[in-house]
């Protein structure tokens, strides 16, 4: 079954339009940035509060707790169940540690009222975890990019390539991370994970697309480098499309129906497949376009100027 027919779309001539709309997206997170003061940390870097709990029944549904937890109107908070005791991770608040058990304690036991329940220990997570998963997360992200350049690099031998494909990256990851912000969403570990997610994605998607540029060019020997990208972007146009389509339905499918602790990742997901997308098709074949011909250009330049010397 065929959605579309022959495309013949010129994507090369319409770059500069494209890349406006990429800088307009980098610009968009720019001023959500400054509009929300920043990014909302969550537990994992901010610091916290650890509540250790214990009820007489332990068969108390975790989603109940919760539900009482959100009834105090503590909204950044995380839950961990074993056998006999459960775990609250709270965001730092104004509240001290005596006023937040206080009022955990209270909005519980009114909601379990015939199941005593007893605090075992409370104590403040500090900061420094919240620095060390930050140089880690930094971390992970650089050696994702080395190793993208370096792929790329080799797989198609040419580091201008390379360059392209992680930049449609950044810019897909740094363009979320606005969308995130403008949601008010927690950063979290689950956010980091989530984006690293989307990085493998979007280059999947540009990787398919350059081995089809390499493909065409071996092809197509007589046509110009522009016709050639082209070709190849509406030849792999319907496969990015329909598969970028299946993501996308299976994402919304969780953000919708997944519950809270998905929530977060199916929405950098659901906004990350599209982006990737973008970024494949309208930034990094482009892109490649622009590198290509200013180097063709400085070595047409500098030849010629040899040649003027010689004379």
């Amino acid at each position: 079954m065929q959605f579309f027919k022959s495309m013949d779309i010129d994507f090369i001539g319409s770059r500069r339009k494209f890349f406006v709309v990429a800088v307009s997206l980098l610009l968009m997170t720019i001023t959500a940035f400054i509009y929300r003061g920043g990014p909302n940390y969550g537990i994992d870097f901010a610091g916290g509060v650890l509540m250790q709990i214990s009820f007489r029944d332990n068969n108390t549904a975790l989603h109940d707790i919760r539900s009482a937890i959100e009834e105090a109107g503590v909204k950044s908070f995380e839950l961990q169940s074993s056998e006999n005791f459960i775990l609250i991770r709270a965001k730092k608040t104004l509240k001290s540690q005596e006023e937040f058990k206080n009022l955990i304690k209270d909005s519980i036991q009114a909601k379990f009222p015939d199941n005593p329940m007893k605090v075992e220990r409370i104590e403040y997570v500090g900061p420094a975890v919240g620095e060390y998963l930050s140089k880690q997360a930094i971390y992970a992200f650089l050696f994702a990019f080395l190793g993208m350049v370096a792929y790329v690099a080799f797989r198609f031998k040419s580091g201008l390539w390379g360059i392209a494909a992680v930049l449609g990256v950044i810019h897909d990851i740094i363009a979320c991370f606005g969308f995130i912000i403008l949601a008010n969403k927690e950063v979290n570990i689950i956010v980091v994970a989530a984006l690293l997610t989307l990085a493998g994605y979007s280059i999947n998607d540009t990787i398919v697309l350059f081995d089809r540029i390499k493909e065409n060019l071996k092809l197509c020997v007589k046509e110009n480098f522009a016709a050639i990208i082209n070709k190849s972007i509406n030849e792999v146009l319907v496969r990015t499309v329909v598969t970028s389509l299946m993501v996308f339905i299976v994402a919304s499918s969780l953000f919708f129906f997944g519950g809270e602790v998905l929530h977060t990742f199916a929405y950098i997901m659901v906004i990350g497949t599209v982006l990737g997308v973008f970024s494949s098709v309208f930034i990094c074949a482009p892109f490649v376009y622009e590198l290509e011909i200013r180097r063709s250009n400085r070595l047409k330049a500098a030849i010629k100027q040899s040649v003027t010397r010689s004379k």
